[in-house]
């Protein structure tokens, strides 16, 4: 279930969707004490499958002034239809984020999918339920053509959850980016706008 403009218009205000056990939102500077637990608990987790953070930039999980120009700077990339960045809620609780970045217009029409979950959570699908909800969101009411999924390939867990949604491989980039302070190989994972209408149906009944 979504909660958004009307079909065909691209949202000006930061969306909030519902899926069968998660609401995604994006993330407030309210939010900052919930956002810092999680991460600072999952950091040896996570660490592995993210870029590095440069020195020089303020660590947004243990200063409020950086998680608050972090959300600022999401909003903006909302306004300007850039980027959409949603955190995952379950059960009231933060479990994790999903974002859509890297929104193409014109030709390309298309936007890069990235996710993380809490390691408390992690075996729930909750991430592919929420992959599921943004993909519905990036189709039906962005109007993109094509979202893509990029992850180290012994990311076994991550990669579950495209093989839980049956997304298409498309193959190996080497190299492709930045992790952990590592230029890593990415298997890249495709969906576009004809196969999620072709399953659109079945994933609903799934996961929405």
């Amino acid at each position: 279930m979504l909660r958004h403009p009307s079909s065909g218009q691209r949202p000006s205000e930061p969306p909030r969707l519902f899926g069968r056990r998660v609401v995604l939102r994006p993330l407030a500077p309210s939010d900052f004490a919930a956002w810092s637990e999680v991460r600072r608990r999952n950091d040896a987790w996570l660490t592995p499958w993210e870029p590095r953070r440069p020195p020089s930039q303020i660590d947004p999980t243990i200063n409020r002034d950086a998680f608050v120009a972090r959300c600022a700077a999401r909003d903006r990339d909302v306004a300007a239809g850039l980027a959409y960045g949603f955190g995952v809620f379950f059960d009231d609780e933060l479990a994790g984020e999903v974002n859509l970045n890297h929104v193409l217009r014109g030709a390309m029409q298309s936007a890069t999918m990235g996710y993380w979950i809490d390691r408390r959570l992690a075996g729930r699908s909750l991430i592919a339920e929420s992959v599921v909800v943004v993909a519905a969101f990036a189709f039906e009411q962005l109007g993109l053509h094509r979202l893509e999924i990029c992850i180290v390939p012994r990311n076994a867990n991550s990669r579950r959850v495209m093989e839980k949604l049956g997304l298409r491989e498309e193959g190996l980039a080497l190299r492709f980016l930045e992790i952990d302070g590592v230029w890593e190989d990415h298997v890249r994972y495709g969906i576009t706008v004809e196969e999620w209408t072709a399953q659109r149906d079945d994933l609903r009944a799934a996961w929405m």
